[in-house]
């Protein structure tokens, strides 16, 4: 995975983490815990503000 996929990594985030609201999720911790996602495999340099929402907002989605 790369930081552009953003969909992927939302529903791998729903299922490392399944009891957390990714409203309240910090985007430190965001880029941390998809750093950590098995089978990420991109630089953590490139991630920005407009990445993490991206995938805050799709993590938020596909939980509902």
């Amino acid at each position: 995975m790369k930081w552009t996929d953003t969909l992927d990594i939302a529903l791998a985030l729903i299922d490392a983490h399944p009891d957390v609201d990714p409203q309240y999720i910090r985007f430190t911790d965001l880029h941390a815990w998809v750093m950590a996602l098995p089978g990420f495999a991109d630089d953590a340099s490139k991630s920005n503000e407009k990445i993490l929402e991206a995938i805050q907002m799709t993590w938020i989605d596909e939980q509902d």
